[in-house]
């Protein structure tokens, strides 16, 4: 009986271990640029099934076109080490101040940037980065 206990509790632990390996997640507080340095960001990731699920939520940022350097749109973008960034599209935010965007990439390793954007289809980002984070899991 005792042995029998025993498989039953490290099959469980076994279980509870691979479910960890295959599903993770981690709350990343965004770093700011002197662009907007009052706004307050975090990016929620989660792995899943091979994908990784992001929710960027931002507070106090003000709206492009009062920037120092104005613009028209906010653009949150991926860049996987070695390869070129991805437009993963836009972060509007309301009278409020409030955005909040979700999107989902297939890298466990990369770098969210939002850029100040005259054009919301950029291919490339432009050096006005408001907020940045590396995800490295």
């Amino acid at each position: 009986m005792k042995t029998k206990g025993r498989l039953v509790h490290l099959s469980i632990i076994g279980a509870m271990s691979l479910m960890a390996a295959v599903a993770w997640g981690k709350t990343y507080t965004m770093q700011t640029s002197t662009l907007e340095p009052g706004a307050v960001a975090k990016l929620d990731v989660k792995a899943n099934t091979g994908n990784t699920e992001m929710d960027l939520k931002v507070e106090h940022l003000a709206k492009p076109s009062l920037l120092s350097q104005p613009a028209s749109n906010y653009v949150v973008w991926v860049q996987q080490p070695g390869h070129e960034p991805i437009n993963e599209g836009l972060l509007r935010v309301d009278d409020s101040l409030k955005g909040e965007v979700k999107a989902t990439t297939t890298a466990a390793r990369f770098t969210v940037l939002v850029t100040a954007e005259d054009d919301a289809k950029a291919q490339t980002p432009s050096d006005r980065v408001v907020l940045r984070a590396d995800v490295q899991e």
